[in-house]
């Protein structure tokens, strides 16, 4: 972050590089940049309409920060000059959810980078399934093609018909005799067991079962290898999943109570003073927004959602 000529009088001070030459000086980028809650989760200003903001503008550092935001903020310009609904994402639905929610309410001291300890929905939120969750919403707005659709969705009905297929097995233990080898500890099976109860069994799969059994090669024979793994994938981590999922729908039914742009949060007396602090300089748009605050506490959200309710 040193001048050129700096760096050469500094490099030219250590003993022995008297008559250094330097081919490239090094270089440190510093950057300022506007307070991301300041911006809506569409990545538009709440002080000016139509200007977006994306990338180090709004604190991030890093290509994929950068891209996601130009990804969002690009779709919503064009939407805002259409006339069109906004376009967001939630904390549940893709990681640039977790990034944008992030920065619209809880700021930034230092550059932000998106890593995965920052999203509470990691189970939901896997590579393997990024075009099962995100493909519809692609195709909606026009970025995905019909072609592309079609296919996730051809996709989804046949891991669905798999799954299906796969909880009307039982397994016979004279059938899988060498289960007890690839499973960890003495797992001898004593009497018929449902297939999707072995495959949740720690180091076995749906491809390593029917490796043993017959009925069940033949049946995975007809689906694709893509196919196959998602079924695995589901059927292993059900439980865990279905836990996830159960939490979002929990926490959604925050984010059906809007907020009006004008709200004077002055009226709601009982209000801690740093959450109406907070929600007064914040601005959320809805009561979920406004629980993942910092500062902004449970009994500040009650308060509010009666408040809203009237």
């Amino acid at each position: 972050s040193l001048p050129e000529d700096v760096q050469y009088k500094a490099l030219k001070e250590i003993p022995g590089f008297e008559n250094v030459k330097m081919f490239r000086p090094g270089y440190a980028i510093e950057y300022d940049y506007f307070p991301p809650v300041q911006l809506k989760n569409t990545l538009e200003t709440k002080l000016i309409p139509g200007l977006f903001f994306a990338g180090q503008i709004n604190g991030t550092t890093g290509y994929e920060e950068a891209a996601c935001q130009g990804l969002i903020a690009g779709i919503n310009a064009c939407h805002n000059l259409r006339g069109r609904e906004p376009f967001t994402l939630k904390r549940s639905d893709a990681y640039i959810g977790v990034l944008i929610d992030d920065l619209i309410n809880k700021g930034t001291e230092e550059p932000y980078r998106m890593f995965t300890s920052r999203a509470e929905y990691r189970i939901l939120l896997r590579q393997d399934n990024a075009d099962l969750r995100l493909t519809e919403k692609g195709y909606r707005i026009g970025l995905a093609s019909e072609e592309r659709y079609r296919k996730m969705m051809n996709k989804k009905e046949r891991i669905d018909k798999l799954v299906q297929e796969l909880s009307k097995i039982k397994i016979d233990p004279s059938e899988v005799s060498l289960v007890s080898e690839d499973a960890p500890g003495p797992v001898r099976l004593k009497e018929k067991i449902p297939l999707l109860k072995l495959i949740k069994r720690p180091r076995l799969n749906i491809s390593k079962i029917s490796s043993m059994h017959d009925g069940l090669k033949n049946l995975i024979s007809g689906f694709e290898n893509d196919v196959i793994e998602q079924a695995d994938i589901q059927i292993k981590y059900e439980t865990y999943i279905e836990k996830e999922r159960n939490l979002v729908s929990k926490l959604e039914s925050l984010e059906n109570f809007n907020i009006p742009d004008n709200f004077d949060y002055n009226r709601v007396k009982a209000l801690s003073a740093e959450g109406r602090e907070k929600l007064k300089r914040i601005k959320p748009g809805t009561l979920g927004q406004a629980s993942r605050i910092s500062g902004v506490s449970a009994s500040d959200i009650s308060l509010l959602m009666i408040y809203l309710r009237r």
